[in-house]
């Protein structure tokens, strides 16, 4: 039985031939200065890998390394020890034996962990070496929720008998924290927020209730439970997002939060009568400030620089284009994030308010009480801002109102649902700004569509087929037969995918005298073939062929978003 043994990291590293004597000593500078410890430390200044300090971790201690890319353990296995005492210790049970456990930890010399695992397991531990970071991605995965919201829904479910239970009328709300409904929508969305859905849909069915996570762009489904859950999942929905719980006929939108791991996470609602239902879809959206940063958006370091200048612009306007999930917000809030100061008066107009930023005034459009998209904008240049932010252009007052506030000293940023970059002054003009006025106030055009990054722990090359080699021939001509190709293959970090997020591919028309005068003087035609010549190489296909050849995505992904933008 290998039991938790101590050893000296740096020490070990070095009889391993892992780092010289030279990393050590500098490493170890570090680590006095920030208290991190010695394997973080080598590992975010690149020195080596979590994997390479794993197996040499394994081979000085003479036990096993296991390599959870290659197979998750059995969730039943995993599922013996709390999820608590896993994270706490960094540890997994990973295999059965016949007499004993084996577990990997990412530290085993951690004797304290390794007597408390052999308590809880109850039953004797052969330890096995794992890095750390795939073990805390391995838990995030494995500890998920599905059957504690399948056994919450038939809880649920065996409550309501025969017939729907009126939760206003048994006091829900003082006795919100026992009700099953309450504890069922905390696991999905926990188990939501786990894995990175950007959505969850609660869809009746004839005789099912369905509820699916967007995960990476894709539909995942979650569980499948009794129909007669869904009333009281929606009841309760409505009655957190403040909306009318007697309307059943109608659409209706609303907004609530909660507070996820120690996380504030803003839950924007709808909902949508159907056939067997009214249907649900939730859009999460993590109040993390660190994803509204315009150096993390991934946009190509040449037209970053560009767009910073552009956005320092004391009037004009600037767009952001795309279709409805493609990250314009995202782009626009980094922006704002950049923008924002305490010099500088920002107010936004929106449909929904997706993040809320301090020290910007936001104001939530309502279609109800005639509180429209114009008539905020009207009113918002009485109040002497800066920077406005128009959550869309959406029809033509609003457009040639913002077009207008852009001539009168303001920044207007906004969004349009447009192609690509180059037809956007067509649209506008289409809308009925006047040819002019568009020409002396627009700035620039930001577009771009988001793709799948290829999974790292499945990473492989591969050589590609004809159709994609004669796709990447027009951006590469002859280079394109050598260029190299990754895919994933599809492993249990990635639940056989092969992808794992997603990043933005953008293109950008920059406004020039040149392209300004043919847009006043000639119309579109002319300045669309100017606009063209200038923006070769500049492409979302172009940007999508150099995530290509970077390895960040594969060809068929950039293939089928390249179909979206020639569409």
């Amino acid at each position: 039985m290998a039991k938790a043994q101590k050893f000296r990291l740096g020490e070990l590293l070095l009889q391993e031939g892992v780092i010289s004597h030279a990393q050590l000593d500098e490493a170890l500078n570090q680590q006095k200065q920030s208290g991190r410890k010695l394997g973080r430390v080598l590992v975010d200044t690149g020195v080596v890998t979590e994997e390479r300090i794993a197996t040499a971790i394994a081979n000085q201690l003479g036990i096993a390394y296991f390599d959870l890319r290659e197979k998750d353990p059995e969730p039943h296995l995993v599922g013996l020890l709390p999820e608590t005492m896993a994270r706490r210790f960094r540890a997994l049970v990973l295999a059965e034996e016949e007499r004993q456990y084996l577990v990997g930890m990412a530290d085993p010399s951690d004797i304290f962990g390794f007597d408390e695992i052999t308590r809880a397991l109850k039953k004797d531990v052969t330890l096995a070496v794992v890095a750390e970071g795939q073990l805390l991605a391995s838990i995030d995965r494995l500890y998920r929720r599905t059957e504690e919201i399948s056994g919450l829904a038939r809880e649920l479910q065996n409550d309501l008998g025969n017939s729907y239970v009126d939760f206003l009328g048994q006091g829900l709300e003082a006795t919100a924290e026992d009700a099953p409904v309450v504890k069922l929508l905390q696991s999905i969305f926990e188990d939501a927020c786990q894995i990175k859905a950007s959505d969850i849909h609660i869809e009746p069915q004839e005789s099912r209730l369905q509820i699916r996570f967007r995960i990476d762009g894709e539909m995942h489904l979650q569980t499948e439970v009794d129909s007669r859950v869904g009333p009281a999942l929606v009841l309760r929905l409505k009655l957190m997002s403040g909306l009318d719980i007697s309307e059943k006929r109608l659409p209706q939108d609303g907004r609530f939060n909660v507070r996820i791991k120690q996380q504030s996470v803003d839950i924007r609602l709808s909902t949508m009568p159907t056939q067997y239902g009214e249907s649900v879809v939730m859009r999460i959206l993590a109040q993390n400030s660190g994803l509204l940063d315009l150096a993390r958006i991934g946009m190509p370091a040449q037209m970053l620089e560009s767009y910073r200048r552009m956005i320092s612009h004391s009037y004009g306007m600037i767009l952001v284009t795309g279709p409805t999930g493609s990250g314009k917000t995202t782009t626009l809030y980094a922006s704002l994030s950049t923008l924002n100061a305490p010099n500088t008066k920002i107010i936004t107009i929106e449909d929904p308010v997706e993040y809320r930023l301090a020290g910007i005034s936001q104001v939530q459009v309502n279609d109800k009480i005639d509180l429209s998209f114009a008539r905020v904008l009207r009113s918002t240049l009485r109040h002497d801002p800066d920077i406005v932010l128009v959550g869309e252009m959406i029809d033509s007052e609003t457009a040639q109102i913002g077009v207008r506030a852009a001539m009168t000293g303001h920044l207007m940023l906004s969004t349009l649902h447009t192609n690509d970059a180059i037809s956007t002054p067509a649209r506008l003009l289409d809308m009925g700004v006047p040819q002019y006025l568009l020409a002396t106030t627009l700035l620039g055009v930001v577009a771009q569509r988001l793709v799948r990054v290829v999974c790292e722990s499945c990473k492989s090359p591969y050589s590609g087929t004809t159709a994609e080699r004669n796709w990447l021939r027009v951006e590469l001509g002859d280079a394109a037969d050598s260029a190299p190709l990754w895919h994933g293959r599809g492993c249990s970090q990635c639940n056989g995918s092969g992808f794992v997020g997603r990043e933005a591919i953008y293109e950008m028309l920059e406004m020039n005298s040149v392209l300004a005068d043919a847009l006043n003087r000639s119309g579109t035609q002319e300045f669309i073939r100017l606009a063209r010549q200038q923006m070769v190489g500049k492409t979302m296909r172009s940007h999508a062929v150099a995530r290509v050849l970077a390895g960040q995505t594969t060809v068929q992904e950039a293939m089928r978003v390249s179909t979206q933008i020639d569409e």
